[in-house]
């Protein structure tokens, strides 16, 4: 039984180098989407800002390509529904444990994280997306190699869910998600990150380029940036790494 959603298309693969990198040459060669690329193991799997991201065999990791016709600045706003369809994966398989989702695109399950998203836009009308996604379904890199504390679903709930069946489960939530924010805007999608924000209205440090913050995380803003609380003063956010006490 196919995996993707109506209307959508995809392939499969035992290992690649990376499913985003394989999603940019899909869609230089002309490929707007839904199209999803899937794999059981990268070799070369990265995360935001070039980082290497651990890619195991017996985890999940697949990337949809999909039109989008707004501007870049919207396209970023993908990245939270993106979250929220990885919360309700996890929800599905794990219904007994605590997911939270970390600013920008993580997503924790029993306050460690067990995903990440990497989010890319090409240039074209309309744009077209390469929306990345990994899931920790049966290992987590171990502490010596995360920034974060890291979990898997096996860790947390004693076995891996299968592939194909957190693959389907994925796929149908993003595209539910993407609808979503498609016809009811970013204010509903908003709503329910904040529903599930970990450590929202408590204290939390943020890694920017230049400096480090440290206040309450305080709210997420129209336009998705964080909104931080320093007590002076209110620091609107739109990039830069969270950290939280006890989590990482």
């Amino acid at each position: 039984m196919t995996p993707w959603p109506t209307g959508a298309r995809g392939e499969i693969h035992d290992s690649i180098d990376s499913t985003n990198a394989a999603a940019a040459q899909r869609i230089a060669e002309g490929e707007t989407g839904p199209y999803w690329i899937a794999a059981r193991a990268q070799t070369t799997g990265r995360g935001r800002q070039g980082r290497t991201w651990q890619s195991p065999k017996g985890n999940l990791f697949a990337t949809l390509i999909t039109p989008h016709a707004g501007s870049p600045a919207t396209a970023a706003l993908t990245g939270f529904a993106a979250a929220l369809a990885v919360a309700d994966t996890l929800v599905h398989f794990a219904p007994s444990a605590t997911i939270g989702l970390k600013w920008p695109n993580d997503v924790l399950l029993n306050d460690a994280k067990a995903s990440g998203i990497l989010l890319e836009s090409f240039a074209g009308d309309p744009l077209t997306l390469a929306i990345g996604i990994g899931l920790n379904l049966a290992e987590a890199p171990p502490p010596d190699q995360t920034r974060w504390r890291a979990t898997s679903l096996a860790a947390e709930t004693g076995t891996p869910p299968p592939f194909d069946a957190a693959l389907g489960q994925l796929a149908h939530n993003l595209t539910d998600w993407l609808t979503t924010l498609q016809t009811q805007g970013f204010d509903t999608i908003r709503e329910a990150w904040l529903a599930r924000a970990a450590h929202l209205g408590q204290p939390i440090e943020v890694h920017l380029s230049d400096r480090h913050l440290t206040g309450r995380f305080a709210d997420l803003d129209a336009d998705g940036t964080l909104v931080l609380d320093s007590g002076a003063r209110q620091h609107r956010i739109a990039a830069g790494d969270v950290f939280l006490p006890g989590v990482g």
